[in-house]
Order: structure tokens, then sequence, then C-alpha cells
């Protein structure tokens, strides 16, 4: 009961924010003006930032998913005009809302999934589509030990075995005391035993070869972004989840 009490009476104060903000207020003035003017409490700074940093999917102008936002941004730039919100019925027909008509369709929106006010009940949104924004972002794939063994998929580069990244190493096929680069081209994946046959030695000094030429991997969408959460099933129209397990080769 206390923290149904302290649940509603956050609600009403970010109702208090939201009825007395300026067009030009952003969703963090707000917060943090409600953070101001209530007196705070652990369970109610806790309930407000979980359910104000949920992720949200940000599509762009022509539907493509283009970046990850917290509900906080997202009512920001909906707010503002700069975005919609995405909603779907059981039938998967799309439908996007402004500020007042999502405030509207959350009336009968489930508690936990809302921030409840004295007078309306404001559901935190799952995906926004920008208004304006027709591009998908332009990002390199990092040069990481994780993304070599992704594009190497966990496999030695020498010996063709799979292995557990534990008993892998990063090999320099020409090694760096020969003037061999920490680059895409010249890095791999190795066993151990392959890795120590080989030595400080060229492969073909070690009469060894690679079973692919490396290279540096193709740009993908989102390879930065890791969905270490369960996501909202909305999310599911927008986002392969077997193209965003990214293998970084080609």
């Amino acid at each position: 009961m206390q923290s149904k009490k302290a649940f509603m009476s956050m609600g009403a104060w970010f109702q208090l924010a939201l009825t007395e903000k300026k067009a030009n207020d952003s969703v963090a003035q707000i917060y943090a003006e409600v953070r101001k003017r209530r007196p705070r409490t652990r369970l109610w700074v806790k309930e407000l930032h979980t359910l104000l940093n949920s992720q949200v999917l940000v599509l762009n102008r022509l539907w493509q998913a283009v970046n990850i936002c917290s509900a906080r941004r997202a009512f920001s730039l909906v707010y503002a005009g700069h975005a919609q919100i995405v909603s779907s019925d059981d039938a998967n027909n799309f439908s996007a809302h402004d500020f007042e008509s999502w405030r509207d369709l959350s009336a009968n929106a489930p508690d936990y999934e809302v921030v409840t006010t004295i007078s309306f009940k404001i559901r935190i949104p799952r995906v926004i589509v920008l208004l304006v924004f027709d591009r998908l972002p332009k990002k390199e794939v990092k040069f990481t030990r994780h993304n070599v063994f992704e594009r190497d998929k966990n496999t030695c580069q020498y010996c063709g075995e799979v292995f557990d990244r534990s008993d892998l190493n990063l090999d320099h096929i020409v090694p760096r005391d020969r003037g061999g680069t920490t680059t895409w081209e010249n890095v791999v994946c190795s066993c151990i035993p392959c890795n120590t046959r080989k030595g400080n030695r060229l492969p073909r000094e070690a009469h060894m070869s690679l079973i692919r030429k490396p290279q540096r991997p193709k740009w993908r969408p989102f390879v930065q972004i890791t969905f270490s959460a369960p996501q909202h099933d909305l999310w599911k129209h927008f986002v392969d989840l077997a193209y965003w397990n990214v293998e970084l080769s080609d």
C-alpha cells in the first residue's frame, strides 16, 4: 500500500511539472523541477528513475531503427514535436501519436507501464518515430578484441577450429617487432597451440597459412548497441534480432 501511495504521489508531482512547463521545457528540466519540489524518498526516486530510464527504440522518418534512448528523452522529443510515439493493435496496424493523443490512449494502460497522475495516466513509450531525421547512423566498427572474435567467429585462423574465447589469442600476422601493425588486416584469432607454433615468425616461415584473408568489417547498423535485457514485443517489427546479432565478417 505504501508503495502504491508513493507511486501515485510521484505521478502527481510529474503532472504538476507537465502542466506548468513552458513550450521549450524538456523532460529533463521537468524531472529536475519535480525532484526540487517533491520531498525525496528512496522509493519515489527509484520508481521515477526506473520508469523514465526505460529503453525506447528510435525510428527515423522512414521507420528504420536508428538508435535507442531513454523514455525521458523520448518524452522530451515527443512533447517538443520532434517525434511521435508508435503503437500497434492486435492486427499489427501501426499508428503514431503526439503527446496529447498518447495521453488519451494511455487511459486503459496497465499500471506497471504508466506514470499515474491525479487526472490522467501517461504510458511509457516503447518505440518513437522521428519526424525529420531520415538518415542512418554512420559508425565504423570499433577495433576491439571482442569485435575481432566476432569477425573471426571464435575460430583459429590457422587451423580452422572453433574455441572458447578463453582459449584464443590475438595474433599479429606480421609480428610487431618486424613492422607489423595492430589493424584489422594484420590481427587474427589464433588458438594457443597455433600461436605457440608460429611464435615471432611470418606464417610462411612457420609453414602455416591463413584460412582466409583478414579484412576490416563492413559497417552494420547498431553494431555498438548491446541488447542486454529483454525488449518489448513491439520492437520485433522493426528489429530483426538475427540481423542485430552482428557477424562482423563479410
